[in-house]
């Protein structure tokens, strides 16, 4: 008898424990290559909180430990709790004779669905809200691609955030209401679960993904160069966009001059 024919279920049961274990091993070590480089070397730029200044704009930046602030009097539809949510939470309420939509948090993936459920049980609103420090691109996406279907308008208060994915909400309002102290902020993004992936398949993971941003900031008409931003400013930091920035890549519409014959 061969040795293969010899080979009983036990044998088999223990290839494949070894497979597992191996491909635990490169989940591991993928997310260790993701989180090594920032423990190792932490950002040194300011504080999310220092006042910021044209070509001062990138600050350290976690998602867990966005400050709050205090918005001013008349400036949101909902008093600002302190507590950011740890996955978006969706509130619906009559503000100035409007239907409004308050999006309070971080966005998980899911969200996007659940926002969904939450349009057909309250209805279509004239405006979003948003505060949230970002989370999950492809729920952003199709969160945004909603928004625009439903020609709602997005806007934030003076002391909300909108940072990393949450851009791309904002980017699908019909207009865009963004005050002087609104954080707005963009970085790179990672577009899979992890990278146990060889180069060349991750590589166009991560391509296709941007892609896919641009296109759809393109079609909600925002200019795509904003991602230059993004693609220099690493995960642990975030680049905040000036007035004058949020202008020129059309996020707000271009200020009348007033001296013009």
């Amino acid at each position: 008898m061969s040795k293969s024919a010899k080979r009983g279920p036990g044998t088999l049961l223990k290839l494949v424990l070894f497979i597992q274990l191996g491909f635990a091993v490169m989940l591991f070590g993928s997310d260790l290559v993701r989180v090594l480089p920032q423990a190792m070397s932490p950002s040194d730029a300011p504080q999310l909180t220092e006042p910021l200044r044209p070509g001062d704009q990138t600050r350290r930046f976690d998602p867990a430990q966005v400050p709050a602030r205090e918005a001013s009097p008349n400036s949101r539809p909902l008093p600002n709790t302190g507590d950011m949510p740890s996955r978006l939470l969706f509130e619906s309420v009559q503000w100035e004779g409007r239907d409004v939509v308050t999006m309070t948090g971080e966005i998980q993936p899911g969200d996007a669905a659940r926002f969904d459920d939450f349009i057909d049980r309250e209805g279509a609103p004239e405006v979003v809200f948003l505060n949230s420090p970002g989370g999950s691109v492809t729920d952003a996406l199709v969160i945004g691609q909603t928004i625009r279907d439903m020609e709602s308008e997005t806007a934030m208060s003076d002391a909300d955030v909108c940072l990393s994915a949450c851009p791309y909400i904002l980017a699908a309002g019909t207009t865009r209401d963004i005050p002087e102290g609104a954080w707005v902020g963009v970085h790179q993004h990672f577009f899979g679960e992890n990278i146990a992936l060889p180069a060349f398949l991750a590589v166009e993971d991560i391509q296709r993904g941007q892609g896919d941003v641009m296109t759809y900031l393109d079609k909600m008409g925002i200019d795509p160069l904003v991602m230059q931003h993004a693609l220099v400013t690493p995960p642990d930091e975030i680049y905040l966009l000036t007035q004058a920035e949020l202008r020129s890549y059309n996020f707000l519409p271009e200020i009348a001059d007033d001296t013009a014959n």
